[in-house]
This record gives C-alpha cells, structure tokens and sequence, in this order.
C-alpha cells in the first residue's frame, strides 16, 4: 500500500549538491496503524482504512468509534481516519503500521488536503473579474456583469461565477517530488507546495499519474 496520512509542518528549503535551492514542504507522515480492510466480496471494492497516531489523541471518543478500532485490536484513539485503494492481493491487514518508508525518494505522490478559508469574496477577488470602469458616474466598479437571459430561458445556469465562500474546500495537488524521507522522525519533504495551513491533516498517496 503506497498511502499515509500526515501533518503539514510548514515550507522551508534544501541546497542540493549542484547548489540550487529547492522549496519543500516538511509533512510528518504517519506512523499510522491500519484499523480495517474492506474486500470485494464485503464491500464491493478494495480498500484499506488507516488512522494517524498523534501525540496528543483525542479525549473523547463515541461508542462507536471505539468499538470500530476495538475490532482492529486498537487502544490507542484515533481522531483521523482515510481509505486508500488497494490491490486484491495487497497482505494488509487490522493492526499493522504505516510508516513513512513507504515512499522513498524520487517518488511521486499526490496530497489531498483542505485549502485555507478566507470567507467571503466577490467576483473580483474569488475569480479575478476585471470590473467596469472606474470613471465618474459609471456605477459598475466590482459588479459581476450580465449573469443570463431575461425572457428566455429566464433563469442563472449552474456554475456561473458568483461572488461567495473562497478557500476551505478539499482539493489534491498532484504529482509532487519526494525529495527526501526521514524515517527516524517519519518527515517526508515535499517540493513544491501542499494545501491547507499549518498543522493541518493531509493524505499522500501514489501518484496516479507520475
């Protein structure tokens, strides 16, 4: 299995050999412990669901949710939870550990995570609308302009460009480069950038397209 979930430390940046400076960002991934396996025959698809092991887990936790992880052999609270697809054949199994040597350098990874909310914007600043002119009078400075038809077909289409909430929203950055893995302390670097602010949960998986 080539998933982990983590938490994003923040960017900083590596000097290689030939000198250049490569911008990373320092995720601590894992360790993880596999909680369920779910199989064709019992769930119609292939999957595996791990949890992140922190230092500080949660303190409460519902019935629910501890009789889930009593039945990988679980103590320990796990606040996050994530599926990652897996082959028919793969031997995982409740109860063991993902560490972060699952990826080594030079691999390609995908991270999915949840962008910063910054509240509520207009067209101009969500989409980059250029507004009207900004001449006496005008009275169109940061208006989204003609939004339909008024006799026909007398209604605003889906996925037109309106003003409303930026940022918050769960979306995957694809294809960034493991420039290096620490395994002692489980910080993999990341070139390039990973969604979300500091602190925040983030999923790496195999890159589907690397």
């Amino acid at each position: 299995m080539k998933g982990i979930l983590g938490i994003k430390l923040g960017m900083t940046q590596i000097f290689e050999e030939d000198g250049r400076v490569v911008p990373v960002t320092v995720v601590k991934a894992g360790p993880c412990k596999v909680v369920q396996r779910k199989t064709n025959d019992n769930d119609g698809y292939d999957a595996v669901q791990i949890g992140l092991v922190e230092d500080r887990p949660p303190r409460r936790m519902s019935q629910a949710q501890r009789g889930h992880l009593a039945k990988a052999g679980l103590a320990t609270p796990l606040r996050r939870l994530e599926e990652f697809p897996v082959p028919a054949d793969d031997p995982a199994k409740p109860g063991d550990d993902v560490q972060a040597s699952v990826f080594t350098e030079n691999d390609y990874v995908d991270v999915v995570g949840t962008t910063k909310g910054k509240g509520f914007h207009g067209v101009i600043k969500r989409h980059g609308f250029g507004g009207g002119r900004p001449t006496h009078g005008s009275m169109f400075h940061r208006a989204p302009g003609s939004i339909g038809q008024s006799a026909y077909p007398s209604r605003v289409f889906p996925g037109m460009r309106l003003p409303g909430q930026t940022g918050g929203k769960r979306v995957t950055v694809k294809n960034l480069l493991v420039v290096k893995v620490n395994e002692e302390e489980n910080l993999i670097y990341l070139r390039g950038a990973v969604p979300g602010a500091r602190n925040s949960y983030v999923a790496l998986r195999e890159a589907k397209r690397g």
